[in-house]
């Protein structure tokens, strides 16, 4: 408000539980009621990951496909029936590097983050009868946020010790300025990240045979690292 021209009858904020599957209707309907449109919808919850898939109880998969996938694709089709009324909007889901690739520590959330790929990659070809209305995914690799310090760990009533520094991950701001130029320009997809970890993204799609080797070696020292402690950077996400 103070360094822009809105008033306050442009924002509005709601409270949104995206386990909470039933209430993203009237959600949906609140913002219809308070701005008559919705032009875009930025798909940006979820949790992470830190545990070995033997060490790790089911629910917590469970809990992690609820939050990350289910709630997303939930809200995503509350707000796509307004979207195709009017023929336009853009659907812009953050995923992750994850989504194309696949990292030790990490399976469930490794898993929704490549779930959601697919689902959105499959929705924009349903949508082709709707040029105006745009999915974009964005896949960003290690950001400094608050995502570590809640992390899914091998039991839902555990959260992890040490977050660890943060400092080596791209900053918020350049991770949001990049989101909003690739949805500004219509992206499908756009990978934002620093070296090394793009480097691995183009090896991941180009080189697999290479990236699994990489991955392997890495993997190895970052789950002796994770069993002794201490805070791996390789793949922080």
């Amino acid at each position: 408000l103070e360094i822009s021209s809105l008033s306050e009858k442009d924002i509005l904020v709601l409270r949104l539980d995206l386990t909470d599957r039933s209430s993203h209707q009237a959600a949906t309907n609140s913002v219809l009621k308070h701005f008559g449109k919705i032009d875009v919808l930025v798909n940006n919850g979820g949790r992470s990951q830190r545990s070995l898939f033997v060490d790790t109880n089911l629910d917590v998969y469970s809990a992690i496909m609820e939050l990350n996938y289910l709630g997303t694709i939930s809200l995503t089709k509350h707000v796509l029936n307004h979207m195709i009324q009017r023929k336009k909007g853009k659907i812009v889901t953050v995923s992750s590097v994850m989504g194309i690739m696949g990292a030790p520590l990490a399976s469930g959330y490794c898993a929704s983050k490549h779930a959601l790929q697919g689902f959105f990659n499959s929705l924009r070809t349903e949508l082709t009868d709707y040029p105006e209305i745009s999915i974009i995914n964005i896949c960003p690799g290690p950001v400094q946020s608050k995502i570590i310090q809640n992390v899914f760990t091998e039991n839902l009533a555990k959260s992890i010790e040490n977050s660890g520094d943060q400092s080596h991950k791209m900053p918020t701001d350049r991770c949001v300025r990049l989101t909003l130029v690739s949805t500004a320009n219509d992206l499908k997809e756009a990978w934002i990240s620093d070296h090394p970890y793009l480097a691995v993204c183009y090896l991941w799609q180009y080189a697999p045979t290479w990236a699994w080797w990489l991955m392997n070696r890495m993997g190895k020292k970052r789950i002796q690292n994770f069993k002794s402690g201490v805070v791996s950077l390789f793949l922080s996400a």
